[in-house]
């Protein structure tokens, strides 16, 4: 038994016995029909009995299904950056994060295009709460993160999640994905939660738990969708915070999210890699100033590096234009554009309540705030 067994990925003399599980799961079925509609169910099942590792799985299965996924519901993705980083190399990739399972598979598939070390990524375990999705992500190179827990249970569980990262970057060299903050970015404001920086340092030994990040490549990622295809569904989430009252989730609205993000219109995508923080680092690291003022400090470096390399769309100017009651921003959109995207906020909305419209704008508009704060600096 590894003390990691609770969170970690399927090992690939595992993988072929989880595929044998869920083989007959409508859900695989349906998976596999969408990714492979001129495949027959025999031919499918017969390649997925003869998969025997995580990557093939990834690469034979994954990969046309997400190529699958992009020509039906976007109009392309965009990248750039993947030049800077080295072939055998693992990173510490740190993304902003706005879809529950596209953001890390398509880095993961620009990864795999560019001969780069794929990732193992963090979930939610609130996501994987059925035994299929369970299965798959961990199929998919995913380890879990425990959600819901306060005092001694988190602290015990941030220390496990700190210590399966530490052991994939430094002994496996697997590079390793996690978002900026716990959970999605709802109001379109990029935010690096400190704590999470403070949960990365936590299995390192001695007393500079800083030195933890002088000696792994940390690499903050940007990624942006023309439209978001939860937008709506955030929604709820925001109006409850601006009213400070307590926002309770649906039964099935993980689940609902994640199908809307996976087949939910996005328009175009793009995919940013920001640089290696090496300099950054140890810049900080040189500091005397104490543990926590460094994290915010790294904080704030990973924030200007994501809002500088996110990829702005027409969708973005127009929500600032249309919250500040100008046209400001007019030469970076098309008038037909902004009628396709004020065409969506009234399919989108039910009602006229201007906390409505303004909530869903600032979700698109945040991106535009942010980037012009990097160029006041």
């Amino acid at each position: 038994m590894s003390k990691f067994d609770s969170i970690r990925p399927f090992y690939d003399a595992e993988a072929n016995q989880a595929i044998r599980q869920i083989i007959d799961d409508p859900m695989l079925e349906a998976m596999m029909s969408f990714s492979f509609p001129n495949d027959s169910k025999k031919h499918w099942k017969e390649r997925l009995i003869h998969t025997h590792s995580l990557r093939d799985f990834q690469i034979n299965f994954i990969y046309p299904g997400l190529m699958r996924v992009l020509e039906k519901s976007s109009d392309g993705l965009s990248t750039g950056g993947f030049e800077k980083l080295e072939p055998n190399t693992a990173y510490l990739f740190v993304s902003n994060h706005r879809d529950i399972i596209l953001d890390t598979s398509l880095l993961n598939a620009c990864l795999y295009e560019n001969g780069l070390v794929m990732t193992t990524s963090a979930i939610g375990d609130n996501l994987i709460q059925k035994p299929f999705l369970h299965t798959l992500s961990r199929l998919n190179r995913n380890f879990a993160i425990r959600r819901g827990l306060s005092g001694r249970a988190l602290l015990e569980s941030s220390q496990l999640v700190s210590a399966y990262i530490r052991k994939s970057l430094v002994q496996e060299n697997r590079s390793v994905w996690t978002a900026q903050r716990e959970g999605r970015t709802k109001d379109g404001n990029d935010i690096t939660h400190r704590g999470v920086l403070k949960m990365l340092t936590l299995a390192e030994e001695g007393n500079n738990p800083f030195g933890f990040f002088e000696k792994i490549k940390l690499v903050p990622i940007s990624i942006s969708y023309e439209y978001d295809p939860t937008d709506i569904l955030k929604l709820p989430e925001l109006l409850a915070k601006s009213r400070q009252e307590k926002y309770v989730k649906g039964e099935n609205e993980d689940f609902l999210n994640l199908l809307r993000g996976i087949m939910g219109t996005k328009k175009r995508i793009h995919i940013e890699v920001n640089g290696i923080l090496d300099q950054e680092i140890r810049q900080i690291a040189q500091d005397e100033s104490n543990q926590s003022e460094k994290l915010s400090q790294l904080a704030e470096v990973i924030d200007h590096s994501i809002w500088k390399g996110y990829k702005l769309w027409p969708s973005n100017f127009i929500a600032y234009d249309l919250l500040e009651g100008n046209e400001a921003h007019h030469s970076h959109y098309t008038e037909s554009e902004k009628q396709a995207f004020q065409k969506r906020i009234q399919e989108k909305l039910n009602s006229e309540s201007p906390e409505e419209l303004q909530n869903f704008l600032s979700m698109y508009a945040f991106p535009v705030i942010n980037k012009q704060k990097v160029k006041l600096n």
